[in-house]
């Protein structure tokens, strides 16, 4: 493999730095003169948020790279997740970064995440013709690539790293562009994220850790699901509580929550420095790791052996729209794998069709190859119905949704009328 003159390394996140590092530590990226790290802060309010890249424990992280460059300075006032450049502006836009960045003529490889949404797909667009290193540091990268990808993307894909969060299981992001996908040794991946850990300081060794979901826009919507994770440790025993915020969380305050542990009895520590939560599970290994279907959950069962509790997946799987929604991967997956709040693992069930089912509900279009698969699996009857809502199943002609033959009775005025008078009826005799 030829080396790159420039290898720009895009990150969004603790995590990105991690992943990416240990990708590099494990051989699985070229070899590069010249290694930048590209830093593309997607947090609702970046401005808000902690400089999670100023943290003293990536101090030893930075130094693997010859430079450390900012996608949010470079194309303020866009917001990185918003912002895509246009077709007829790449070849400037590419000339400009060259420019800006001193990469010159030569050879430029990009490593970065899923490049399916930006900020990712927008550096892909820039760089046209550079080669893609995909990496996913999340159980989002199991489920299908968001929607058709530009074949100028996507057949630029050299391979998809991931960290074996479901082991034995293969993801399916980008997988019909005949990617590779590789996984990242776990040794390599904890021996990087022990290199973060002397920054965590102040955290009780042997306490709960519950793990902050990714912030929501809409408000007070952040606190519910955390003060019922507290809860559920609390539930459990444990009196001590580490809280770990989300690293785009704009607040770090969790004034809710403190009284929330208050009220419980529950010693609760809030983390102010955004460290990966790996770190966490390096330097004071908690007893208990709660969180929701976050990629720190999944770590700390598959890649830490630490145990944890998963709480309040029903209510977002339930609510979340549209159906190809990329959380919904990580939802179904969280509570086929991982144990919820009373414990005990889940049944070992067919992953691999449930993944298969799961990607070509969500994503018909993206992976048709997939339906004999799904159909398969939905004929077997062994899944939860609120992972494939009938009416969607009745939409792609799958098992478990309505019989073809009997569809037109949702739309039937006649039998929506026989429906209304049989459960007026029922509520007459119960009475």
């Amino acid at each position: 493999m030829r080396a790159a003159g420039t290898q720009i390394v895009c990150v969004s996140g603790p995590a990105d730095v991690l992943v990416a590092a240990a990708a590099a530590e494990a051989g699985l990226l070229p070899r590069a003169r010249r290694r930048v790290l590209l830093v593309c802060d997607d947090a609702p309010v970046p401005e808000a948020a902690p400089p999670w890249d100023e943290v003293p424990g990536f101090a030893r992280l930075r130094a693997r790279f010859d430079a450390v460059l900012s996608w949010n300075e470079a194309i303020r006032p866009f917001h990185p997740a918003a912002w895509t450049p246009r077709t007829e502006d790449v070849p400037l836009l590419e000339r400009h970064f060259r420019k800006l960045w001193g990469l010159g003529d030569g050879r430029v490889e990009l490593v970065l995440g899923a490049p399916d949404t930006a900020p990712a797909q927008s550096v892909a667009r820039v760089f046209t013709g550079a080669p893609l290193h995909v990496y996913t540091a999340g159980p989002a990268g199991y489920g299908p690539t968001r929607g058709k990808l530009d074949p100028l993307i996507g057949t630029r894909v050299r391979q998809v790293l991931h960290l074996d969060l479901v082991p034995g299981l293969t993801p399916l992001l980008l997988g019909e562009f005949g990617a590779p996908a590789r996984a990242i040794p776990a040794d390599a991946f904890r021996a990087v994220a022990k290199e973060v850990a002397p920054a965590v300081t102040g955290v009780p060794e042997g306490a709960a850790l519950v793990v902050g979901e990714r912030p929501s826009d809409r408000a007070g919507a952040e606190d519910a699901p955390h003060a019922e994770m507290v809860r559920a440790a609390a539930r459990r025993g444990h009196d001590r509580v580490v809280f770990a915020p989300h690293p785009a969380s704009p607040s770090r305050h969790a004034t809710g929550l403190r009284a929330e542990a208050g009220r419980l009895g529950v010693d609760l520590t809030v983390l102010e420095t955004p460290v990966p939560v790996e770190a966490l599970y390096e330097a004071s290994r908690p007893a208990l790791v709660v969180g929701c279907a976050s990629a720190a959950l999944f770590t700390a069962s598959a890649l830490y052996g630490l145990p944890v509790a998963r709480v309040g997946t029903e209510r977002p799987l339930g609510r979340l729209t549209p159906y190809h929604h990329p959380r919904r991967a990580a939802l179904v997956l969280a509570e086929a794998v991982l144990p919820g709040e009373a414990g005990g693992a889940p049944a070992a069930g067919d992953l691999d069709g449930l993944l298969s089912a799961l990607a070509f509900t969500m994503r018909p279009q993206v992976r048709p190859a997939l339906r004999a698969d799904a159909e398969r699996y939905l004929a077997a009857g062994a899944w939860d119905a609120r992972w494939f809502p009938r009416r969607r199943l009745t939409a792609l002609g799958l098992p478990g949704g309505v019989p073809r033959r009997l569809a037109f009775l949702p739309r039937s005025r006649a039998a929506r009328r026989v429906v209304r008078r049989v459960r007026a009826l029922r509520k007459a005799v119960g009475r």
